[in-house]
């Protein structure tokens, strides 16, 4: 058995008001259509051109899980994670503030705000604030994650 490569922050590299910013990535039609498909979630507002002529966006948005799926991708993509996250425990206080359509690029910044041990020594917990940023520098979504991260092994 080979050991694995830990590249991820353990629960102890973590500090209250670190804030970590990811790469950018443009969200596309291909990648609202394939949600739509995936998920069965072919509304209007994701889905018909002519009748988003008639909403305040005025062509499709973006689903709301979509958006905060690929967050998840660019969260993966800083290697924080890589080894050392055990498990997201809850999200609170999700919110959509903006649409995001296709065209539009997105990068997420995650602020630590909290941290807790745990009764077992070898988890700890850490409570992000995160905020998905669109190119303009809108808030598209924000949200509160807490994740169970390892501790550093003694």
């Amino acid at each position: 058995m080979t050991q694995q490569t830990i590249r991820g922050l353990y629960y102890e590299d973590f500090e209250v008001g670190r804030e970590f910013t990811t790469s950018a990535r443009t969200v596309t039609q291909t990648d609202i259509v394939n949600f739509s498909c995936l998920s069965g979630d072919f509304n209007g507002v994701h889905a018909n051109f002519e009748y988003c002529k008639t909403t305040p966006f005025g062509e499709p948005i973006a689903h709301g899980p979509l958006v905060l799926a690929i967050m998840g991708g660019l969260s993966y993509a800083t290697g924080i994670n890589d080894g050392t996250l055990l498990t997201l425990l809850q999200m609170d206080a999700w919110r959509m503030l903006s649409p995001v359509k296709h065209g539009d690029t997105i990068h997420m910044v995650s602020k630590v705000v909290d941290k807790k041990e745990t009764s077992k020594p070898d988890r700890g917990i850490i409570v992000f604030e995160r905020r998905c940023v669109k190119q303009d520098g809108s808030i598209a979504q924000e949200m509160r994650a807490t994740m169970l991260y390892r501790r550093r092994p003694a």
